[in-house]
């Protein structure tokens, strides 16, 4: 079973476990947000900018030494409508491919001794504390999790996810489709830490217009 790390601070002897290597973020704007029908998630409107360029500016807050912005779908207008010149920005022409194609082209853009954070656009309940979180309780050749509670108390993983930079490497070499890590994860669920990250953000995406209340927090 993965393991549960507190979230607050670092202690229960990881200490002198942590990796003291640096870690660059990995962003998912690619998705056309079909479901959703208001165009890319990237430039849904929140808290006086767009997604794309808060979460972006978050994942920096947080610790992450640089942001790794891919994009895809609309990508020209993303571009145009929004200020990423403080980020890395990259298109992912095979977008519509799916999920993990946006990941594989973000973990092979992160620096060689870099781990990889990776975060998703449609999650605007992602705060630069839940980033420092997971840096904080990382440890050197594991894969740390965003975890959330659910209104029963029972935990759903979730994202950020923080990857070791030689699992992220393998990660990328087995993905498929939409499901990004998922393949990886599965067939590795002891190198898993799920960090409780609750409080602020139940992990929720801006997936239909019932999410849309997400955007107003």
């Amino acid at each position: 079973m993965p393991k549960v790390g507190a979230c607050a601070t670092a202690h229960d002897g990881l200490v002198g476990l942590m990796t003291s290597g640096t870690t660059t973020a990995v962003l998912l704007a690619a998705g056309a947000g079909k479901r959703l029908g208001r165009g890319p998630k990237a430039l849904l409107p929140y808290r006086g900018s767009t997604l794309v360029e808060h979460l972006a500016q978050v994942l920096r807050d947080g610790g992450c030494r640089e942001t790794v912005v891919v994009l895809g779908a609309g990508a020209a207008e993303v571009r145009a409508r929004t200020d990423l010149s403080a980020q890395q920005v990259l298109d992912n022409p095979a977008w519509a491919q799916g999920l993990s194609t946006s990941f594989t082209a973000g973990v092979a853009a992160v620096g060689p001794d870099d781990d990889v954070l990776v975060a998703l656009v449609d999650q605007p309940g992602i705060t630069a504390a839940i980033v420092a979180r997971l840096l904080s309780r990382h440890r050197t050749g594991r894969v740390t999790m965003a975890a959330y509670r659910k209104p029963d108390g029972a935990l759903q993983r979730g994202h950020p996810v923080l990857f070791d930079r030689a699992l992220a490497n393998k990660a990328a070499a087995v993905a498929t489709g939409d499901g990004g890590a998922r393949n990886f994860l599965r067939a590795h669920p002891g190198l898993i830490d799920l960090v409780v990250c609750g409080g602020a953000s139940d992990g929720a995406d801006v997936d239909t217009a019932d999410h849309l209340h997400l955007l107003d927090q």
